[in-house]
Protein backbone atom coordinates (compact mmCIF):
# COMPACT_ATOMS: atom_id res chain seq x y z
CA UNK A 1 0.00 0.00 0.00
CA UNK A 2 2.75 2.42 -0.97
CA UNK A 3 1.84 6.07 -0.69
CA UNK A 4 -1.21 5.38 1.46
CA UNK A 5 -1.77 6.42 5.06
CA UNK A 6 -3.13 3.61 7.21
CA UNK A 7 -6.10 4.66 9.31
CA UNK A 8 -7.51 2.67 12.21
CA UNK A 9 -11.08 3.57 13.08
CA UNK A 10 -11.91 2.68 16.68
CA UNK A 11 -15.28 4.29 17.27
CA UNK A 12 -17.80 3.23 19.90
CA UNK A 13 -20.65 4.23 17.61
CA UNK A 14 -20.96 1.39 15.06
CA UNK A 15 -22.85 3.46 12.48
CA UNK A 16 -20.28 6.24 12.68
CA UNK A 17 -17.41 3.74 12.45
CA UNK A 18 -18.86 2.07 9.36
CA UNK A 19 -19.75 5.41 7.75
CA UNK A 20 -16.23 6.83 8.15
CA UNK A 21 -14.70 3.58 6.89
CA UNK A 22 -16.94 3.59 3.83
CA UNK A 23 -16.03 7.18 2.99
CA UNK A 24 -12.28 6.69 3.45
CA UNK A 25 -12.23 3.51 1.37
CA UNK A 26 -13.36 5.57 -1.61
CA UNK A 27 -10.25 7.72 -1.28
CA UNK A 28 -7.06 6.62 -3.03
CA UNK A 29 -4.70 7.90 -0.32
CA UNK A 30 -6.01 5.81 2.59
CA UNK A 31 -5.80 2.21 3.74
CA UNK A 32 -8.58 1.58 6.23
CA UNK A 33 -8.84 -0.76 9.20
CA UNK A 34 -12.21 -0.41 10.92
CA UNK A 35 -11.94 -1.70 14.47
CA UNK A 36 -14.28 -2.52 17.30
CA UNK A 37 -14.90 -0.37 20.39
CA UNK A 38 -11.77 0.03 22.52
CA UNK A 39 -10.61 -3.08 24.37
CA UNK A 40 -7.67 -3.83 26.66
CA UNK A 41 -5.54 -5.23 23.84
CA UNK A 42 -6.23 -2.26 21.60
CA UNK A 43 -2.89 -0.46 21.92
CA UNK A 44 -0.71 -3.39 20.93
CA UNK A 45 -2.99 -4.25 18.03
CA UNK A 46 -2.89 -0.75 16.59
CA UNK A 47 0.80 -0.09 17.16
CA UNK A 48 1.81 -3.45 15.69
CA UNK A 49 -0.31 -2.75 12.61
CA UNK A 50 1.85 0.21 11.60
CA UNK A 51 -1.15 2.56 11.54
CA UNK A 52 -0.44 6.24 10.92
CA UNK A 53 -3.69 7.67 12.27
CA UNK A 54 -6.16 6.51 14.91
CA UNK A 55 -9.71 7.83 14.70
CA UNK A 56 -11.70 7.93 17.95
CA UNK A 57 -15.17 9.18 18.84
CA UNK A 58 -14.53 9.17 22.59
CA UNK A 59 -12.10 11.02 24.81
CA UNK A 60 -12.20 8.22 27.39
CA UNK A 61 -9.13 6.43 26.03
CA UNK A 62 -6.92 9.50 26.23
CA UNK A 63 -8.23 10.61 29.64
CA UNK A 64 -9.05 7.33 31.29
CA UNK A 65 -5.70 5.59 31.02
CA UNK A 66 -2.84 8.07 30.90
CA UNK A 67 -0.19 5.35 31.12
CA UNK A 68 -1.59 3.50 28.12
CA UNK A 69 -1.88 6.73 26.13
CA UNK A 70 1.68 7.69 27.03
CA UNK A 71 2.93 4.26 25.97
CA UNK A 72 1.24 4.71 22.62
CA UNK A 73 2.78 8.15 22.18
CA UNK A 74 6.20 6.77 23.09
CA UNK A 75 6.02 3.82 20.70
CA UNK A 76 8.62 3.65 17.97
CA UNK A 77 6.08 4.49 15.31
CA UNK A 78 4.25 7.73 15.98
CA UNK A 79 0.49 7.26 16.07
CA UNK A 80 -1.58 10.41 15.61
CA UNK A 81 -5.05 10.56 17.15
CA UNK A 82 -8.03 12.35 15.64
CA UNK A 83 -11.14 12.80 17.75
CA UNK A 84 -14.37 13.10 15.76
CA UNK A 85 -18.03 13.76 16.61
CA UNK A 86 -16.94 15.64 19.73
CA UNK A 87 -19.10 17.90 21.88
CA UNK A 88 -18.46 21.63 21.70
CA UNK A 89 -16.60 21.75 25.00
CA UNK A 90 -13.39 23.85 25.26
CA UNK A 91 -12.38 22.14 28.48
CA UNK A 92 -12.48 18.68 26.92
CA UNK A 93 -10.72 20.03 23.86
CA UNK A 94 -7.83 21.24 26.01
CA UNK A 95 -7.77 17.93 27.86
CA UNK A 96 -7.53 16.08 24.53
CA UNK A 97 -4.67 18.28 23.32
CA UNK A 98 -2.82 17.82 26.60
CA UNK A 99 -3.09 14.06 26.13
CA UNK A 100 -1.59 14.22 22.64
CA UNK A 101 -4.56 14.45 20.27
CA UNK A 102 -3.61 15.94 16.90
CA UNK A 103 -7.11 16.56 15.60
CA UNK A 104 -10.42 17.57 17.16
CA UNK A 105 -13.60 17.61 15.06
CA UNK A 106 -16.99 18.68 16.41
CA UNK A 107 -20.12 16.58 16.10
CA UNK A 108 -21.79 18.93 13.62
CA UNK A 109 -18.89 18.72 11.14
CA UNK A 110 -19.58 17.42 7.65
CA UNK A 111 -18.18 14.19 6.25
CA UNK A 112 -15.85 16.29 4.11
CA UNK A 113 -14.57 18.06 7.23
CA UNK A 114 -13.84 14.72 8.93
CA UNK A 115 -11.93 13.39 5.91
CA UNK A 116 -10.00 16.65 5.63
CA UNK A 117 -9.06 16.49 9.32
CA UNK A 118 -7.82 12.90 9.04
CA UNK A 119 -5.79 13.75 5.95
CA UNK A 120 -4.31 16.85 7.62
CA UNK A 121 -3.20 14.85 10.65
CA UNK A 122 -1.81 12.08 8.43
CA UNK A 123 0.36 14.73 6.78
CA UNK A 124 1.87 15.63 10.15
CA UNK A 125 -0.22 18.72 10.81
CA UNK A 126 -2.83 19.49 13.45
CA UNK A 127 -6.45 20.57 13.13
CA UNK A 128 -9.18 21.99 15.34
CA UNK A 129 -12.33 24.10 14.90
CA UNK A 130 -11.40 27.69 13.96
CA UNK A 131 -13.16 29.03 17.05
CA UNK A 132 -10.88 26.94 19.28
CA UNK A 133 -7.78 28.79 18.17
CA UNK A 134 -8.75 31.46 20.69
CA UNK A 135 -9.06 28.77 23.36
CA UNK A 136 -5.46 27.70 22.72
CA UNK A 137 -4.20 31.29 22.83
CA UNK A 138 -6.04 31.93 26.12
CA UNK A 139 -4.68 28.71 27.61
CA UNK A 140 -1.08 29.55 26.74
CA UNK A 141 -1.53 33.10 28.01
CA UNK A 142 -2.88 31.78 31.32
CA UNK A 143 0.11 29.48 31.71
CA UNK A 144 2.48 32.39 31.06
CA UNK A 145 0.78 34.55 33.67
CA UNK A 146 0.80 31.81 36.27
CA UNK A 147 3.84 29.59 35.88
CA UNK A 148 3.56 26.27 37.71
CA UNK A 149 6.88 26.51 39.56
CA UNK A 150 5.46 28.28 42.60
CA UNK A 151 2.52 25.88 42.79
CA UNK A 152 4.78 22.86 42.64
CA UNK A 153 6.95 24.27 45.43
CA UNK A 154 3.92 25.07 47.55
CA UNK A 155 2.06 21.81 47.02
CA UNK A 156 4.91 19.30 47.11
CA UNK A 157 7.90 21.25 48.33
CA UNK A 158 9.96 20.61 45.21
CA UNK A 159 13.27 22.44 44.99
CA UNK A 160 14.16 24.40 41.88
CA UNK A 161 16.48 21.60 40.75
CA UNK A 162 13.74 19.02 41.27
CA UNK A 163 11.37 21.17 39.22
CA UNK A 164 13.92 21.25 36.40
CA UNK A 165 13.85 17.47 36.28
CA UNK A 166 10.08 17.15 35.77
CA UNK A 167 9.91 18.14 32.06
CA UNK A 168 13.01 16.05 31.34
CA UNK A 169 11.31 13.07 32.93
CA UNK A 170 8.28 13.80 30.76
CA UNK A 171 10.47 13.65 27.66
CA UNK A 172 11.40 10.09 28.58
CA UNK A 173 15.08 10.81 29.22
CA UNK A 174 17.10 8.33 31.24
CA UNK A 175 18.94 9.32 34.42
CA UNK A 176 22.20 9.39 32.47
CA UNK A 177 20.72 11.60 29.75
CA UNK A 178 19.26 13.97 32.33
CA UNK A 179 22.62 14.09 34.10
CA UNK A 180 24.42 14.97 30.87
CA UNK A 181 21.85 17.66 30.12
CA UNK A 182 22.12 19.27 33.55
CA UNK A 183 25.85 18.64 34.02
CA UNK A 184 25.47 16.46 37.11
CA UNK A 185 26.17 12.80 37.84
CA UNK A 186 23.74 10.00 37.11
CA UNK A 187 23.63 9.15 40.82
CA UNK A 188 22.70 12.74 41.66
CA UNK A 189 19.78 12.55 39.23
CA UNK A 190 18.72 9.24 40.75
CA UNK A 191 18.73 10.79 44.21
CA UNK A 192 16.68 13.76 43.03
CA UNK A 193 14.09 11.52 41.40
CA UNK A 194 13.82 9.37 44.50
CA UNK A 195 13.04 12.49 46.55
CA UNK A 196 10.54 13.72 43.94
CA UNK A 197 8.68 10.40 44.03
CA UNK A 198 8.45 10.62 47.80
CA UNK A 199 7.26 14.25 47.82
CA UNK A 200 4.66 13.84 45.09
CA UNK A 201 3.51 10.54 46.55
CA UNK A 202 3.77 8.38 43.44
CA UNK A 203 5.65 5.20 42.63
CA UNK A 204 7.04 5.76 39.13
CA UNK A 205 8.54 8.43 36.88
CA UNK A 206 5.58 8.68 34.51
CA UNK A 207 3.24 9.40 37.42
CA UNK A 208 5.47 12.28 38.53
CA UNK A 209 5.15 14.00 35.18
CA UNK A 210 1.41 13.26 34.98
CA UNK A 211 0.79 14.67 38.45
CA UNK A 212 2.69 17.89 37.73
CA UNK A 213 0.99 18.31 34.36
CA UNK A 214 -2.42 17.74 35.90
CA UNK A 215 -1.76 20.38 38.55
CA UNK A 216 -0.57 22.94 35.99
CA UNK A 217 -3.42 22.12 33.63
CA UNK A 218 -6.09 22.39 36.32
CA UNK A 219 -4.88 25.77 37.55
CA UNK A 220 -4.34 27.16 34.06
CA UNK A 221 -7.77 26.18 32.75
CA UNK A 222 -9.40 27.71 35.81
CA UNK A 223 -7.44 30.90 35.22
CA UNK A 224 -8.50 30.92 31.56
CA UNK A 225 -12.12 30.30 32.47
CA UNK A 226 -12.40 26.72 31.14
CA UNK A 227 -13.12 23.46 32.89
CA UNK A 228 -12.53 19.86 31.78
Amino acid sequence: MDGKDKVFIFCCNRLLRESIARILKKKTDFEVAAGQPLVSTFRDEVVDSGADVLVLDSLDFLLGNSKRASETAASRRSLACVLIAMADDPGRFLAAIRRGARGYVLQDASAADVVSAIRTVAEGQVVCPPSYTRVLFDFVAAQTKELPDGRKRAKWGLTRREQELVPLIGRGLSNKEIGNYLGVSEQTVKNHIHRILRKVGVSDRLSVFEACQAEAFSSSTKSAGYSA
